[in-house]
């Protein structure tokens, strides 16, 4: 299941006109907010889409998609729509307290669970960008690949490989 929230001015600005609705595809078909849905739909070629539902006719292009930021543009009619998704994963994080709000600076990274420091991708100094490796935990024979949720350059590392730690122990610290 997916949440999703369109909205027609591009992110960090407020919306004019914005709805957010669940896409959840399934064995029986796709179903939106519960429904099936019952549109028809026809590529037209590479991203771009034309779509009969509810007796309306939908020209979509898509324009740019980000699979790590889960957000996408769209040309529906002629208006421009940006959109971002939340899985479930998403859901339940944010229902935890833990989503990641890129408009916070971040001085620092903690650890989301115990687990031993495999490797570190970054130095003292290195300037990243949201996205960006910086270390790799394993954790339940699992190999968990910590990435930043901001931009900055790195203060201090806390940590080094093969060192146990705990959760929400800092790994490192942020300029």
């Amino acid at each position: 299941m997916l949440k999703v929230h369109v909205g027609n001015k591009p992110l960090g600005e407020q919306p004019e006109e914005a709805s957010t609705f669940e896409v959840d595809p399934r064995k029986e078909g796709w179903f939106i907010d519960g429904k099936a849905f019952d549109g028809d739909i026809a590529t037209l070629g590479n991203n771009h889409f034309h779509i009969i539902w509810k007796n309306k006719s939908y020209n979509i292009e898509v324009l740019d998609r980000n699979p790590a930021d889960k957000t996408t543009h769209l040309l529906i009619n002629g208006q421009h729509y940006h959109t971002t998704a939340k899985d479930d994963l998403d859901l339940l994080l944010e229902k935890m307290g833990m989503q990641n709000n890129s408009s916070q600076k971040i001085n620092h990274v903690k650890a989301p669970m115990p687990g031993l420091i495999q490797s570190i991708a970054v130095a003292e100094g290195d300037s990243i960008a949201k996205g960006d490796n910086l270390l790799v935990l394993v954790a339940m024979k699992m190999e968990n690949v910590i990435k930043s949720s901001g931009s900055g350059v790195i203060k201090t590392l806390k940590v080094m490989p093969g060192q146990i730690v705990e959760k929400n122990q800092v790994l490192l610290e942020f300029h």
